[in-house]
């Protein structure tokens, strides 16, 4: 299993954490290949659904067989139960859409990465102080850019990214990337429930190319 700090730089250097869940295993390997050739090292399939673990270990398998250093993390992690069952089947990371102490205390027990959702300097601090040191704005859509600017020298140590109606256009990712984000987490915006449902996977990949490329510009 790779090092939390392992995972910490491969999500940094890509600048994006791609993430989405599909009720169906074929579609949710279909959409992990597309991505991964778009050039994705790290994602993130959230615990959303009842066929989520299942779609994981299918997820896990391919992976292993197909798809070498590209790492693999689950998302919507709300209990200890949750994150031991998807680290048992393979999880490389854990995210969750709120801080949860317990999955820290764990997490950092095995050096395992883990981004805890937060939305108020109350629960960055307290993340903060139990070694976290990735934190998921969580949504980023309600927080916006102008958040991270005020706080950014509150947490100099921290790397922040948003997730949540993160848009996949220049002047948002800019803003966003200006005021000081080290990613940002992209979901429906990037591989849509349409795309996913018409199957359209070379659209995903298409996309998926663009926005690392767009990011990579944004950067320089």
């Amino acid at each position: 299993m790779a090092s939390r700090q392992a995972i910490t730089d491969l999500i940094i250097s890509q600048g994006i954490l791609p993430l989405y869940f599909n009720p169906d295993e074929t579609v949710s390997i279909e959409v992990l290949r597309a991505i991964n050739r778009a050039g994705i090292k790290a994602v993130e399939y959230t615990n959303r659904g009842e066929a989520a673990l299942s779609n994981f270990k299918k997820l896990v398998a391919a992976r292993n067989s197909e798809m070498p250093g590209l790492m693999l993390g689950v998302g919507t992690i709300k209990n200890i139960k949750q994150a031991e069952d998807y680290v048992k089947a393979g999880a490389d990371f854990l995210v969750s859409p709120g801080y949860v102490a317990e999955v820290a205390d764990y997490a950092g027990s095995r050096d395992l990465f883990y981004a805890p959702g937060c939305m108020t300097p109350s629960e960055i601090i307290a993340a903060e102080n139990n070694g976290i040191s990735f934190i998921k704005l969580f949504p980023g859509n309600l927080l916006g850019p102008e958040f991270i600017s005020s706080i950014r020298e509150i947490f100099p140590a921290l790397f922040f990214m948003p997730t949540g109606g993160v848009d996949t256009t220049r002047e948002n990712l800019e803003a966003w990337f200006k005021a000081g984000v080290a990613a940002v987490g992209m979901g429906s915006k990037l591989i849509s429930k349409k795309l996913m449902e018409q199957k359209d996977y070379k659209t995903i990949e298409d996309h998926t190319q663009k926005v690392l490329e767009l990011i990579r510009s944004i950067r320089q």
